[in-house]
């Protein structure tokens, strides 16, 4: 069966418990396959790639509230940055 792997780097386990900050130096700041008898068990993800990741939803959820309130049928009221 073919898995999707979603990394452009792997380790196995076995290599993850031998060197851990080696294998998450291994992806160079990006994420790395866990494989688990060659299938995706996990990613690691280093903390700055994670950090950027929940900033990232952070910034949709907050886009999907202020895409809600802009179509809510209230008028718009128009503030100036000075104002505030």
């Amino acid at each position: 069966m073919a898995h999707l792997i979603l990394a452009q780097t792997t380790a196995s386990v076995s290599e993850l418990k031998k060197n851990p900050m080696g294998t998450v130096a291994a992806g160079e700041g990006f994420p790395v396959a866990i494989l688990n008898r060659n299938e995706p068990a996990f990613y690691c993800v280093p903390a700055k790639a994670y950090e950027a990741l929940m900033d990232k939803l952070e910034d949709i959820e907050l886009n999907a509230i202020a895409d809600t309130r802009l179509n809510d049928g209230q008028p718009l009221i128009k503030v100036s940055l000075d104002s505030l």
